[in-house]
């Protein structure tokens, strides 16, 4: 399966215009808004296809909520192309209200060095890992789409109030409908930086993004993602963290980052 077939976006006649009906399964649980990596994944699919080339890196700023039944229209432009690069955006709205505003490079140049420093955490493989707690409203939502197993840290509601030392967790996902390995579903994954947040603070606690950027390194096939998710900080009611997707065999597939608005669940607010 593919991203755009995976979210149901459709082209039109415009090629640089596209179109995202907002159903319950690209929504988060309890709000039922679009999930945000859902938004990026399906800009990062029109933007590769509009340009032709491969996503470089994307980064997406919310600024509003879409809800079935929107329906919610992509366009692209693209103000460079040059030889080996584009840059382009791509703006998600409904009607007159915009959405989000994605800005991103796409391209690919013939270059015979390369390397790569980051270090995958020591975690167990997927089969050895515990299924993460089902959470209360993801019934046809995003959520029920995906497979979630916790290989390091604490996830579900039950918290005892200490703080994470390093604020690290990691999760393997997978996407059980078999979404192929592409820039865009990397997008769709890495929006699972913010359930590392309750781990982080010890508390029963989530995160509405303000910003959601993917940097692609390589995109190959692999079944299970490892998402190794670092909360970095939480002060004054946001926080910023930082998201390495892992392959199987233990390639970087991707990096990103977001600041989020910190969100206290289950404590009277």
């Amino acid at each position: 399966m593919t991203a755009q077939e995976f979210l149901g976006l459709r082209p039109t006649h415009n090629p640089q215009r596209w179109v995202l009906p907002v159903e319950r399964g690209i929504c988060v649980r309890y709000a039922g808004f679009l999930f945000g990596g859902c938004g990026l994944g399906a800009a990062v699919t029109a933007l590769e296809a509009v340009t032709g080339r491969q996503l470089v890196w994307a980064t997406a700023q919310y600024l509003s909520y879409a809800r079935p039944p929107d329906v919610l229209d992509l366009d692209v432009t693209v103000p460079v192309s040059g030889k080996h690069s584009s840059q382009a955006r791509a703006t998600g709205h409904v009607g007159d209200r915009e959405i989000f505003t994605v800005n991103a490079a796409l391209g690919r140049r013939s270059f015979d060095v390369e390397g790569e420093w980051a270090r995958r955490p020591d975690v167990p493989p997927p089969g050895a890992c515990p299924l993460a707690p089902a959470m209360d409203g993801g019934d046809g939502t995003i959520h029920s789409r995906v497979e979630l197993r916790v290989a390091r840290g604490r996830y579900g509601a039950a918290k005892d109030g200490t703080p994470s030392s390093d604020g690290r967790s990691a999760l393997w996902v997978r996407i059980p409908e078999g979404l192929e390995t592409s820039a865009a579903a990397l997008a769709i994954i890495a929006d699972w930086m913010p359930s590392g947040i309750s781990h982080a603070l010890g508390r029963w606690a989530g995160g509405n993004s303000l910003d959601n950027t993917i940097r692609i390194v390589d995109v190959v096939p692999s079944e299970w993602i490892l998402c190794d998710i670092r909360t970095l900080a939480i002060r004054h009611g946001f926080g910023h963290g930082v998201i390495h997707l892992w392959s199987e065999d233990g390639r970087l597939l991707a990096t990103g980052s977001q600041s989020f608005i910190v969100r206290l669940m289950g404590e009277g607010r």
